[in-house]
């Protein structure tokens, strides 16, 4: 194996991402003309609908006798009527909270409080190899590896994202 062997790789790997490129350009060029062209009818479609969403909520609103029993009823596939709300739990100050509760409800605190322990990597990423070692964290992956990556746009993200998922595929 050559260098020159290696450089035509090369530009046939480059050859087959600017087809990707191309189509990934079109596609995306296409979605963007297609939401121009609907943009105006899908404004207006959601204004339409949330008026009407409103009108039918007034008209609930001002009939709740109708909703007694059954409580509520599908007319033309949409469910309408009354239901007991499940309500929204507001949690003000976290550390707070989980005092009151370990004051109050001490035997019930492992199951109502969250706690989570486990080692920082960003922070790990600044020890030295035989810190690393000495606490039990194993470094891989950390020599000479191949690399093959765009120098260039962000449509060649997705392009690298299909291909690697193509790999992957290929791969399994």
């Amino acid at each position: 194996m050559t260098l020159a062997d290696i450089e035509s790789k090369a530009k046939h790997y480059a050859t087959a991402r600017e087809v990707l490129s191309d189509i990934v350009l079109t596609m995306n060029g296409e979605i963007e003309d297609i939401k121009r062209r609907n943009m105006k009818r899908l404004k207006k479609a959601v204004a339409e609908a949330s008026e009407r969403h409103d009108a039918l909520k007034a008209c609930i609103e001002d009939a709740p006798t109708l909703f007694t029993r059954p409580r509520t009823v599908v007319l033309h596939g949409i469910k309408l009527g009354y239901q007991k709300g499940k309500g929204k739990l507001e949690i003000g100050d976290n550390a707070r909270v989980c005092d009151l509760i370990r004051k109050h409800l001490p035997d019930q605190a492992d199951t109502l409080i969250a706690t989570e322990e486990k080692p920082v990597k960003d922070a790990l990423n600044n020890l030295s190899t035989a810190e690393l070692k000495k606490i039990g964290v194993h470094v891989t992956d950390a020599g000479d590896q191949v690399v093959i990556k765009p120098a260039d746009s962000a449509v060649d993200k997705l392009v690298e994202a299909l291909i690697k998922s193509a790999t992957e595929d290929a791969e399994e």
